[in-house]
């Protein structure tokens, strides 16, 4: 019997720890141990172990702490394993309809055992791809029509042709690990589950293009991520994966790592370049593109994680297996990273050509409360916001683009009816003003006007000219700006004006927030009726804006309450109430 342990950074924050421990004490003297793996995408359910029966039976544990960790081992030791904190099936349809090649070794494999990665057919697509050689591995990547799942979508086989026809004495394969968007963490689990599948990608795309060097560039904010790199490098050495003659075939290559400091706009390649190269990251026009003059002025294929992540599978499955799934224009599948007002929140792969239902729905449950839905961000800032009434879109490039929004890095944030879309637009532009580079006057002055009127907006001093403005400023940026995070940067706007201007009409004409989300425009009210005088909501107040005779109805000093919702989430008789301009909601 095996026990799997989500220890990625998600199950470490729910408290894998505790787990552990508590399953290690359990345990002490017996047969049983307890494998430490990167999560398996059911990041609502952390911490999660899995138990593999001896009949190969999967069954997994959700919401464990060290009280029930104990239990679920004393049960093992007993011979009858306990129901307590199982999964229902309900939850494990979040498993159903997947298909997984990127996330198919996280929360199985062992991150820092390479023996585990090889047990479970690691370097294998290496080998077979020392024996095809370089046209053979760019003629199968081209049939499985794999296009950059960084965002662009950009064929993966023409980048890896142009760069395999730059003469130079040196080339460098580029892993663009920098994953900045505000609720994407696809690249970070598949670095902390399984990081020898993006290093055994790397090591193929190098034998196709003709580069010996492999350079990670990370987010120093992902140490878990960093560290599982290292050991997987050092293991790899020990082994003679990396080096001089690899497998006896006279390939050379080894990797390098480099922790980015935190800069969103490094995610687009030529700032990148810039800062592998120990400069400002900022972006530069193109031509000439990476690979013809890239890292040190050599030629430099860059791909991101997923991209790389998906290699292995189509050498060793042929392209054909890989473009079978998908559609005409989108093939293959596409991890996607659910957060939000989602029931069931984390990883889900799924072929392309599922609707953006199919999946919040389907897979993840619906909404949280079960709310009704209002809208999907996809793409992060980049990206826009999808309303309710298109989310049977199908989900591939094309279609996507068509929405205004973009695919992205493959980041979903699901949105209920409580969330103010003009806040929300104003969230994307704060992060997008602050990570602009300031190269470029369109992006560097254009996204901070564009702020400056939505804050006065969710602050009800907005004009009946700032809609228009808005839309100008933005379509401006958009074909003025120098790299793709200027390109892409009003887009949260300008979809949010598309498709939810009635909110922006009420914020500025009426001075009041539908969504009872901007603390300029609601204030709080005790209902006298309903209060019991409790005086818990006056505790609670971090500002001592209520006031009140216990058994007796309280007030709220409007002057003082800053619109926490303490008070809310606290009262126990529904009896305060949220005013937005001068309807009651």
């Amino acid at each position: 019997m095996r026990f799997l342990l989500g220890y990625g950074s998600c199950g470490i924050a729910s408290g894998a720890d505790s787990v552990l421990s508590g399953l290690n004490e359990a345990f002490l003297g017996t047969d049983f141990s307890v494998e430490k793996v990167g999560c398996n995408g059911l990041c609502f359910a952390e911490p999660i172990v899995e138990v593999i029966t001896d009949k190969g039976e999967s069954i997994l544990y959700g919401r464990l702490n060290r009280e029930s960790a104990v239990k679920l081992a004393e049960s093992a030791k007993s011979g009858v394993l306990t129901d307590d904190n199982r999964l229902s099936e309900e939850e494990l349809a979040f498993l159903k309809g997947q298909k997984r090649i990127v996330l198919s070794g996280c929360g199985k494999v062992n991150p820092e055992s390479i023996d585990s990665y090889i047990e479970n057919g690691g370097y294998n697509a290496l080998k077979k791809a020392l024996s095809i050689g370089a046209d053979k591995i760019i003629e199968e990547i081209k049939i499985s029509g794999l296009r950059g799942r960084g965002g662009a979508g950009f064929p993966t086989h023409i980048k890896w042709q142009s760069a395999r026809n730059s003469q130079s004495d040196e080339k460098y394969i580029v892993c663009n690990a920098d994953e900045g968007d505000p609720g994407a963490f696809m690249d970070r689990a598949v670095l902390e589950g399984d990081p020898h599948r993006v290093l055994e990608g790397m090591m193929i795309a190098g034998i196709a293009v003709g580069a010996e060097t492999g350079i990670i560039y990370v987010r120093a904010e992902y140490p878990l991520a960093v560290k599982r790199l290292k050991i997987a490098i050092n293991e790899m050495r020990e082994k003679g994966i990396l080096g001089e003659n690899i497998f006896g075939s006279g390939f050379n290559f080894d990797f390098h790592i480099m922790m980015g400091a935190g800069a969103f706009v490094c995610g687009e390649e030529t700032a990148l370049l810039a800062s592998l190269g120990g400069n400002r990251g900022m972006p530069v026009t193109k031509p000439p593109f990476p690979a013809q003059k890239g890292f040190r002025k050599k030629p430099t294929n860059i791909n991101n994680v997923e991209t790389f992540a998906n290699v292995s599978w189509i050498i060793e499955n042929g392209g054909s297996a890989f473009a079978s799934m998908g559609t005409e224009g989108s093939k293959g599948t596409k991890v996607f990273a659910l957060a939000g007002r989602v029931k069931r929140g984390g990883l889900v792969e799924v072929p392309m050509g599922l609707t953006i239902n199919d999946i919040v729905f389907g897979i993840c449950g619906g909404i949280k409360d079960d709310g009704d839905i209002k809208a999907v961000q996809m793409g992060g800032p980049s990206g826009g916001c999808i309303p309710k009434n298109m989310l049977d879109t199908v989900i591939d490039y094309e279609n996507i683009a068509k929405t205004g929004a973009i695919m992205g890095s493959g980041g979903m944030i699901v949105m209920d009816e409580k969330t103010c879309m003009v806040d929300m637009a104003k969230f994307f532009m704060d992060f997008t003003s602050k990570e602009s580079c300031g190269k470029c006057v369109p992006c560097r002055i254009g996204t901070t006007r564009m702020l400056e009127i939505l804050q006065r907006i969710v602050n009800g001093e907005g004009e009946e000219s700032d809609i228009d403005t808005l839309v100008e400023l933005g379509e401006s940026i958009k074909t003025g700006a120098l790299c793709g995070l200027g390109n892409s940067a009003p887009n949260p706007v300008l979809t949010t004006i598309k498709y939810f201007k009635d909110e922006y009409e009420a914020h500025i004409k009426e001075k009041r927030c539908p969504a009872k989300k901007c603390s300029e425009l609601i204030t709080y009210n005790i209902i006298e009726d309903l209060c019991r005088g409790c005086s818990l909501c006056s505790k609670k107040c971090p500002v001592d804006a209520i006031s009140g005779k216990v058994k007796s109805p309280f007030k709220i000093d409007s002057e003082k309450c800053v619109r926490c919702g303490q008070c809310i989430e606290n009262c126990r008789f529904n009896a305060i109430e949220i005013i937005s301009g001068e309807v009651k909601l």
